[in-house]
């Protein structure tokens, strides 16, 4: 197990939030591969299932934001409303169906020359990639989500088996690795199986009353069973924009603590910028960052002094 102790040894990891997409469409090979060229340690893709049990990267199980699906008139009989959300939705496609569409840019203030370019990626050619780039040189590891497997075994699409005959291969072939997923149950499930450390994602619950976020369950639950945890950045500060003492207290467990997401053009209210929220995270302990701009996040963690400011405020 790779232990908080063995990470603070080392320098932060800055992870490739699906890809370099502040820059290109996420979970394109484009995208993966600028984050590559940018110097990332890990690049994220995020994993959901096709209706014929194929593994793709997309990061919500709706297609509407991140492909072209609402231009294609011969899927419009598809749209149908699941969970409350009326969309297109990736367990209803057949990968032959899905490999029609293309991928394009979900944040509307973006650029969008990228868009229609590539198509969904499959898990197969995500390995692939990643053991060609080994081959070749390239040092980024992969850091891989599994999106909702509960709600796909229910549907009859458990991933289990081709999630880590994924693993096994991108391990085989000596690319380095991270396991992350929102649901401990079945990271239990994986855990001895999986050849990657494994990492506990947590959102928290917000109170609306002061913006401020909490954990909705003891991360002592967790503690001796994985790895580290993956937090909500907004769980690291309390409502004074003071350390909350959640990276403290995963590191007593002997948890790593990498956090998401650091957006260039999405800075919480009250920071000047990503760069003065990238230098608070660093300075306040954190193990790793999720990055939508990998390169920003490399340049403050490899130029910005770490000196502990005591509240998340203007330089």
């Amino acid at each position: 197990m790779n232990t908080a102790a063995e990470a603070a040894d080392k320098s932060p990891i800055v992870i490739a939030h699906r890809g370099a997409s502040g820059y290109r469409p996420e979970h394109t090979f484009m995208s993966y591969s600028m984050a590559m060229e940018q110097g990332a340690d890990f690049v994220e893709p995020d994993l959901v299932v096709t209706k014929d049990g194929v593994l793709v990267a997309r990061h919500d199980i709706y297609l509407s934001d991140s492909t072209d699906v609402a231009a294609h008139p011969e899927f419009a009989d598809r749209k149908r409303v699941f969970e409350g959300h009326d969309d297109w939705y990736v367990f209803d496609f057949t990968l032959a169906e899905l490999r029609t569409l293309k991928a394009r840019q979900p944040r509307p203030k973006r650029g969008t020359m990228f868009d229609g370019i590539e198509p969904v990626p499959t898990f197969d050619e995500i390995v692939d990639f990643a053991i060609a780039a080994r081959k070749a040189g390239k040092t980024a590891g992969f850091y891989i989500e599994m999106k909702r497997p509960a709600m796909f075994t229910e549907r009859g699409l458990d991933p289990t088996e081709k999630l880590i005959a994924g693993f096994k291969r991108l391990a085989d072939a000596g690319v380095p690795l991270y396991f992350q997923c929102f649901e401990s149950d079945y990271i239990l499930k994986v855990k001895g199986r999986m050849p990657a450390p494994l990492i506990w994602l947590i959102e928290g619950k917000e109170d609306r009353s002061n913006g401020t976020w909490s954990l909705e369950v003891p991360l002592d639950l967790m503690a001796g069973k994985v790895d580290g945890i993956g937090p909500n950045k907004a769980l690291l500060v309390d409502s004074k924009g003071e350390d909350s003492g959640l990276v403290a207290e995963a590191h007593r467990l002997g948890m790593q603590v990498h956090v998401w997401t650091v957006r260039d053009d999405q800075v919480p209210v009250g920071i000047a910028s990503s760069r003065q929220e990238l230098k608070w995270l660093f300075a306040h302990g954190v193990d790793g960052v999720f990055a939508d701009f990998p390169d920003t996040a490399i340049d403050v963690r490899n130029n910005v002094s770490l000196v502990s400011p005591e509240r998340m405020t203007d330089d």
